[in-house]
């Protein structure tokens, strides 16, 4: 009788060996030379911009629409982040060569940032996962690289540093798959980046003052836990602890006007928690189970997903100082699905959070969700469920100077590789990338193009707020 030597069995099929998997890497080049990738220009029948923007509004909150406009016309890189539908469309006619990854699905540089491990490390990752889907690598790595010209752009860098952070940001992407295909399955999925680790690298490549910022930064992540959120957005009223509310960004469910919405959306939020909780492990579960709900809010987040229904929830342990604060965030269909096809989950909440474990070194115990299936409108509603602050931390990209900006980029790129490199096949890709600067350059020729198509956009939705055709509030 054969053992398991004689006759192997592979969870996932036969694989390829790293010599084969490297001859399709080389190969995909006549597929899609690297050069390629410098092509951009707007095809004949690109839908306009705007008709892109207001589709989206249609399944969102209307009231809150407004507010999205207004983040996004703060400037060409705001509205990069809240464009990520318009630039799905202009990747998918993009030359790809072929091989698909778990995608962030909107990889702009302030989609990434800090925030703790289970182990209580402060680490550096992927941290929006709104978009995820499985799709085409080249995808995120050109949204990244776009969103670092528009960025430098922003902050006025001259051109020669614009151009030499997209290019450090692209070689880091591909130096790190080189790493990653060279490396075991295990070694891969265990690395993470930790910034103790980190730091004194970061430190000694920037200057005095962004040293300083950095370790304001990480002093400011390292304070921003549940109790800090409650500090800010709770307070004790007549011996009740409870959400203050400031409409119309932060509105408390008791304070909405239309009663028989509130007692819905009170009954959906109760439910859920059950619903939720059955998504977690069961450690996790168990924690929850020591918890109690005492308030809920509706709370407006971000920029690309401000009109989505989104929710504080502000539970409490064993007494007022045991606080634990949620955030419930409506997933809705990724921008992405029209063109890569519909997601394997049929519940978007699901989508997201296991795109978000997949890409991730590590992810929140309180990741889940959950699904309403008649919500106030009559529609049903899926949502993801992790805390609000776990020692979450964001770099300010517009105080960066030229330095900064170009080590930041590094970092993002380095994590993308490795949540890429998780996800799909990393021999292939990096022996498709090679070891020249051929996909370097072809992506800083893609984002200089795509830079210009962004202005374009920025300008057809301030154009668009002028006129009337859409209504844009500034932030409040």
């Amino acid at each position: 009788m054969p053992g398991l030597a004689d006759d192997p069995i592979f969870f996932g099929g036969a694989p390829l060996t790293v010599a084969e998997r490297v001859a399709l890497g080389k190969a995909a080049r006549r597929k899609a030379p690297r050069s390629s990738h410098a092509a951009f220009a707007a095809a004949a029948d690109r839908p306009d911009p705007v008709d892109l923007l207001e589709r989206q509004a249609d399944v969102r909150v209307p009231e809150l629409v407004p507010i999205r406009y207004g983040r996004m016309l703060a400037s060409p890189f705001t509205f990069f982040r809240g464009a990520a539908l318009l630039m799905a469309s202009d990747l998918v006619s993009t030359p790809q060569s072929g091989f698909t990854v778990q995608l962030c699905g909107d990889a702009h540089l302030s989609n990434f940032g800090l925030y703790a491990s289970p182990e209580r490390r402060l680490v550096f990752d992927v941290n929006d996962f709104d978009e995820t889907v499985p799709g085409p690598w080249e995808w995120d790595v050109k949204r990244l690289a776009a969103s670092m010209l528009i960025a430098a752009r922003a902050n006025e860098f001259p051109v020669a540093d614009q151009d030499r952070i997209v290019l450090e940001t692209v070689r880091e992407y591909r130096r790190w798959m080189r790493k990653f295909a060279g490396m075991r399955n295990l070694a891969v999925w265990y690395t993470h980046f930790e910034i103790e680790s980190l730091l004194p690298d970061l430190r000694a490549r920037i200057d005095p003052a962004m040293r300083r910022r950095l370790d304001r930064l990480v002093a400011k992540a390292l304070r921003r836990d549940s109790l800090q959120a409650y500090a800010k957005l709770a307070s004790k009223v007549d011996g009740t602890h409870q959400i203050v509310s400031r409409p119309p960004l932060i509105v408390r469910l008791e304070d909405f006007e239309n009663i028989g919405e509130r007692d819905h959306a009170r009954a959906d939020l109760e439910r859920m928690l059950h619903e939720y909780g059955a998504t977690l492990q069961h450690d996790s579960r168990k924690l929850l189970e020591q918890y109690r709900l005492v308030d809920v809010a509706r709370k407006v987040v971000g920029v690309g997903s401000v009109g989505t229904a989104a929710w504080i929830a502000l539970l409490l342990g064993r007494n007022g100082r045991d606080v634990l604060v949620l955030q419930i965030k409506e997933a809705q269909r990724s921008v992405l699905e029209d063109y890569v096809g519909a997601s394997e989950y049929a519940s978007a909440g699901e989508r997201v959070a296991a795109g978000q474990r997949i890409i991730q070194a590590v992810s929140d115990i309180f990741l889940g969700w959950f699904t309403v299936d008649e919500s106030v409108d009559g529609a049903g509603r899926d949502y993801y469920v992790r805390q609000l602050r776990d020692w979450k931390g964001s770099a300010a990209v517009e105080a960066m100077n030229e330095r900064a900006l170009t080590v930041y980029g590094e970092l993002c790129a380095a994590t993308l590789a490795h949540g890429h490199a998780r996800s799909g096949d990393r021999i292939a890709i990096a022996a498709y990338l090679g070891r020249g600067d051929a996909f370097d350059r072809a992506l800083l020729g893609f984002s200089r193009a795509y830079a210009e198509q962004n202005e374009h956009d920025f300008a057809a939705l301030a154009d668009a707020a002028r006129t009337g055709r859409v209504q844009a509030v500034h932030d409040l």
